[in-house]
This record gives C-alpha cells, sequence and structure tokens, in this order.
C-alpha cells in the first residue's frame, strides 16, 4: 500500500528573520572574539551594538513594508505589534551595553561572556515578538530566560547573587511547565498551535474545557514572567541580588518581551472583534480576571514599595506596579470594538513599554555607579545629602523618579495617558474601575519616588562623599535617557502613531 502526503510548501524567508539573525551571529561573534582575545574587553560590547545597529536598520527596512506578512508556514508574523516591541527590544540592549561599561570594570567581568548573554536574551525576546506559533513563543521565552539566569547570578563568589540566580531559575522553570502545559491544552482543545488558526478555532473548539483550563495556565505563565500578583513573590529577591545593569535589563527587556507575546495570544489568539468571534464566555473570562489581577499588581506593588528601605528593591516593587499600569492597556486592546481601536490599544502597550525602559534604565544607571562594587551603596540612607554634592547625578536621577511616578512633559506620563485612555474609552464599567485604581495607585506611588528626591536634597550627610568617575558609555547611557524621557513626554504623537499604523493591521495575517 503506497501512501502519499501533501507537500506543502513552508514559505521559508531568510530576510524575514533577518534581525533575529544578526544579533545571534554577534553574540556568537562575542563569544568567539573573547576566548581567543579575552583581555579586549571592550571589542566585544562593540561588536554587540554594531550587531543591534544592523538588526535596527533591518528592521526599518522591513517596518517599509505595507501589507503584514507571514513566514516559515505562518510561524513568524511581520506586524506592527513585531516592529514596535523589537525596536523597544533593541534600545534596552543596546542600554544595557552602555550601562554595564562600569560594572564590567569594577567588577573584573568576563565581558564577552556577559556580552553574549545579553545577545542571546536580545534574540529571544526578538523570536517571542515575531512568533506567531506557541511552539514558536516558547522556543524565545525559553532562550531568553536560560541567559537571564545566568546573567542574574553572575557574581559567583556574592551569596546574593546566588540566590538570585537559584530563586529565578527554579520559579522560572515552574512558570515555564505552566505555560507549555497551557499551550498543549490549547492545541488539545482547537488542533492547532497556530495562533491566527486558534483564534478562528476558539468559538467552536473540540474541547471547551481544555481550552479555558490552558487559557489559565498561560495566565499563569505570563503572569510570573510579566511579574503579575500573585505572581511576582520572585520579583524583589531577584532584582536584589542581581548586577544592578542586570536588574535593569530584566526589568525593561523581558518584561517587555511577555508583554508582546501575552499580547499576541490573548488579544489576537482569542479575540472578540472583525469577524472572528471567540467564545464571549471565554474572552469575558480572562478579561475578569485580568482586571483583577491589574488592581492587586498597582496595589500591592506600589504598597510593598513604600515600605521599602534598599533601592533597588523599591525599584522591584515599582516595575510590579508598573506591570500593572500595562495590563490597563492590555485589557483595553481585549476589549477593542474593532481592529483599529484594537491596534491603537496594543501600540499604547508598546509604548508605554518603551518609555518605562527609558526612565528604569536611566535610574539603574546611575545605581549602578553610585552602588560601587558588589552594590555595597543601594540603601536610601547612603543618598542622604547627596543632592548638591553631585547635582548631576542627583538632578537626573530626581527626573528619573518623577517620570517614573507619571509627572507631566515626562514620557512616564504620557505612556501612563495612552495605556489609561483605551480601557476608559472602552465604555465598560470594570475597566473604569480598573483605571480609576491605577490613577489611585499613580498617587500612592508618589510616596516612594519622591522619598528619594527627599533623602538627596533634604537629608544631611553623616560621612564622607566621594563622587564616583563617569565611564562615556555610561555618560551616553545618561544622556539618552534624559533626553528620552522629554522628547516622548512632548513629542509622542508621532511615535504612537507609527507604532498604530492603520494599514499595517495587527494579527491579520494570510500564510
Amino acid at each position: 500500500m503506497v501512501f502519499l502526503a501533501e507537500l506543502v510548501n513552508p514559505n521559508v524567508s531568510i530576510s524575514s528573520i533577518g534581525p533575529e539573525l544578526v544579533v545571534a551571529l554577534a553574540g556568537i561573534v562575542a563569544m568567539v572574539y573573547d576566548s581567543f582575545f579575552p583581555k579586549q574587553r571592550r571589542v566585544t560590547g562593540i561588536v554587540s551594538l554594531i550587531g543591534l545597529a544592523i538588526s535596527a536598520v533591518l528592521l526599518g527596512i522591513m517596518w517599509s513594508q505595507i501589507q503584514p506578512v507571514s513566514t516559515f508556514n505562518g510561524m513568524i508574523v511581520h506586524d506592527n505589534l513585531r516592529m514596535a516591541f523589537s525596536f523597544v527590544f533593541l534600545f534596552v540592549t543596546a542600554m544595557t551595553i552602555l550601562i554595564s561599561t562600569v560594572w564590567v570594570d569594577n567588577e573584573n567581568v568576563p565581558a564577552g561572556e556577559y556580552h553574549a548573554l545579553l545577545m542571546f536574551a536580545t534574540f529571544g525576546m526578538l523570536l517571542m515578538a515575531s512568533g506567531n506559533d506557541l511552539v514558536v513563543l516558547f522556543l524565545g521565552l525559553e532562550t531568553l530566560s536560560i541567559a537571564t539566569y545566568v546573567m542574574a547570578g553572575f557574581r559567583k563568589s556574592d551569596l546574593k547573587s546566588n540566590e538570585s540566580a537559584i530563586k529565578y531559575f527554579i520559579l522560572g522553570s515552574f512558570a515555564s511547565a505552566f505555560l507549555l502545559y497551557g499551550m498543549a491544552l490549547i492545541y488539545g482543545a482547537t488542533g492547532s498551535t497556530n495562533i491566527t488558526e486558534i483564534a478562528a478555532k476558539v468559538a467552536d473548539p473540540n474541547f471547551p474545557a481544555l481550552l479555558l483550563i490552558g487559557a489559565a495556565m498561560l495566565i499563569i505563565g505570563f503572569g510570573f514572567k510579566v511579574a503579575t500578583v500573585p505572581f511576582h513573590i520572585w520579583t524583589p529577591d531577584v532584582y536584589e541580588g542581581a548586577p544592578s545593569p542586570v536588574t535593569g535589563f530584566m526589568a525593561a527587556g523581558p518584561k517587555a518581551a511577555a508583554f508582546a507575546s501575552f499580547l499576541r495570544v490573548f488579544v489576537l489568539g482569542f479575540p472578540l472583534i472583525a469577524g472572528v468571534q471567540a467564545s464571549g464566555y471565554l474572552h469575558d473570562t480572562w478579561m475578569t480576571v485580568l482586571s483583577i489581577m491589574a488592581i492587586l499588581t498597582m496595589t500591592v506593588g506600589n504598597v510593598a514599595a513604600i515600605m521599602q528601605n534598599n533601592i533597588k528593591r523599591m525599584l522591584a516593587y515599582s516595575s510590579i506596579a508598573h506591570a500593572g499600569y500595562a495590563l490597563v492597556g492590555f485589557l483595553g486592546a481585549g476589549a477593542a470594538s474593532n481592529i483599529a481601536e484594537r491596534d491603537a490599544a496594543v501600540a499604547s502597550v508598546a509604548f508605554y513599554m518603551l518609555t518605562y525602559a527609558i526612565t528604569n534604565l536611566g535610574a539603574f544607571a546611575i545605581v549602578t555607579l553610585l552602588g560601587q562594587k558588589n552594590d555595597r551603596r543601594t540603601e536610601f540612607e547612603d543618598y542622604n545629602g547627596i543632592g548638591f554634592k553631585s547635582p548631576v547625578l542627583s538632578f537626573t536621577l530626581s527626573l528619573f523618579m518623577l517620570s517614573l511616578l507619571g509627572i507631566p512633559l515626562t514620557a512616564g506620563f504620557m505612556g501612563k495617558v495612552l495605556v489609561f485612555r483605551p480601557a476608559l474609552e472602552a465604555g465598560n464599567t470594570l475597566l473604569t474601575i480598573v483605571v480609576v485604581a491605577a490613577v489611585v495607585n499613580t498617587a500612592i506611588s508618589a510616596y516612594y519616588y519622591l522619598r528619594l528626591v527627599v533623602v538627596m536634597f533634604f537629608r544631611e550627610r553623616t560621612t564622607q562623599w566621594l563622587e564616583p568617575k563617569m565611564p562615556i558609555g555610561l555618560a551616553a547611557a545618561l544622556l539618552i535617557a534624559v533626553i528620552g524621557v522629554f522628547y516622548f513626554g512632548i513629542f509622542s504623537d508621532s511615535v504612537i502613531e507609527k507604532f498604530s499604523q492603520s494599514t499595517r493591521t495587527v494579527g491579520a495575517v494570510a500564510k
């Protein structure tokens, strides 16, 4: 008996994954170069920055295409969600490399190994944004996770760093297991791992119970990755124990990547618009669950941050609260009544992650510089009275705190406005409550952000203060962050419009 199988053209297009390949190649080059020339420490950083620049150029060229496309049999998608978030990832990694210059020099870090891990983590993030298949998303997530597990424990002789890496690895593995099991159940319910096909089949799944349980497990897995309550427990300890540049990277890059995948799976895979009518029960259920999680995340993050005396732990709880703010935009995308509104809401989340990354990385740049070797000076009392002894650093850090708070004319303010607006305009009572909770929590956060400003300018210093020397790379990162805070706070319209071009519908792709 002869069995004939239909041959399927996988539609392979190497150019569609060009940005990812360039980043991966740069990581390999940095790793190999370091093995032959370990003393030339700055070269691997330069190689990594060149790779990121080339990847950004390729993304810019791809963005000039008018219509979204998919390749590799629908597993890789080229749309605005991918483009917007990918630029955020490249920016975060480039800033991290610049910020890390002082840390690499002070602690004699194996630069090639560190830069290679950063590039491989970035490759994973890019894959998470471009993947239109659950398998691709999981591969990207694990590539990112493994690299960040290692970077969290990069100080091999530091017990806190070791504890940070172990906690992150163990809890991250549990979260990945939930995520993978949830993907398996989604496949069992719909017969596909392709997100576009899932969206077409969720209205009439083979096994509705599997679909609901699978979606719940995906929420647990993604909730861990973006650090939402009640899956946030790992965040303060891991952020405190990891080296400051790595903490800044983890708070901005992997969080944004997790949101990119989270959005693609839930907003595009379980939709309620554009003729792809999902089960109303499924859609209403995950919207309700995420609404409750958003309120809890903002509240717990801000209240816990008030009680912290360590700046890195304060910023860790702050990052939890900001995940809650981003969830507000996420919910706005889920409640959108048409594709244009959905795209605008998705773009607002991408823009929010960009503004948060700029501000957060700027703050961690200063924490890295002032913390010195092994982050010895990261308590609030270490910043007593430095306001007029190091005015440039103090005023710059104050600016970042005000942006994180959301003061007008800063990037943080525009980010909050843009993620709150879609949820408020949805006309949904539950989402209105979520927005009100977000505004209240923003007011609560003023206490701990302004507390650092008060400590720097209105507390007396009892020990001698020696201003540290600032490397060129870190100075460049701070300058970029300051310019970004003002630019995106004043001229945000052009960026958000680019992120949400109506002619480039997110997820509206065919194989």
